[in-house]
């Protein structure tokens, strides 16, 4: 894993594909003295995501690209990467799947936050599943993407309970107000062990 230099922050990405939530989020926490990360860019797999808006309000350097060729976006992405000096990829609502040979370039420098207490429910519909299922708990995890989706190792996770009366919309609301509070506390303890 990457570290942090002296006084010098990390030069990081963060990858989107909607209302940029966590993107936002995780500006507000780069801005903070004590903070290990520089968010230098935003790539977005869709032009019309919303999250592009906090590119344009704090002034970060932002790229859409074109997934329907996967192999020519990524490519692009990694020179573009490679020409920002980005030490750290982290992913906030990214609704693409990057290739093994992607991850493996980026060894251990890509983080994923997932609503899940994983290993449970990968993938998507996360809150649905666990409602369907009856769960006592749902939550959240920050983990170190991996070439099989959602199963790398786990950095931070947040349990919240689920109630009897919650819909889906009702879960999300309350997880996603967790993962603002989890990732800067997973990227945090990645850097400086806190």
């Amino acid at each position: 894993m990457v570290k942090s230099i002296g006084n010098k922050k990390i030069k990081t990405a963060v990858f989107i594909s909607g209302k940029g939530t966590n993107l936002r989020n995780l500006i507000k926490f780069s801005k903070l003295k004590k903070s290990p990360i520089k968010i230098c860019l935003v790539f977005s797999s869709n032009r019309l995501a919303k999250g592009l808006n906090y590119a344009k309000k704090y002034l970060i350097k932002m790229k859409i690209y074109n997934f329907t060729n996967k192999k020519k976006a990524e490519f692009l992405i990694l020179k573009d990467l490679k020409k920002n000096r980005i030490d750290l990829i982290c992913l906030a609502g990214f609704m693409k799947i990057l290739s093994p040979d992607f991850i493996k370039k980026f060894k251990g420098k890509i983080l994923n936050i997932h609503p899940s207490l994983l290993p449970k429910y990968k993938g998507l519909n996360t809150h649905a599943r666990a409602i369907k299922n009856k769960d006592k708990y749902s939550g959240c995890t920050v983990h170190l993407v991996n070439a099989r989706l959602d199963s790398g190792k786990i950095i931070l996770q947040k349990k919240i309970k689920i109630f009897k009366k919650d819909t889906v919309y009702k879960l999300k609301k309350r997880v996603q107000k967790q993962e603002y509070k989890l990732y800067p506390k997973a990227i945090s303890k990645l850097f400086f062990n806190l």
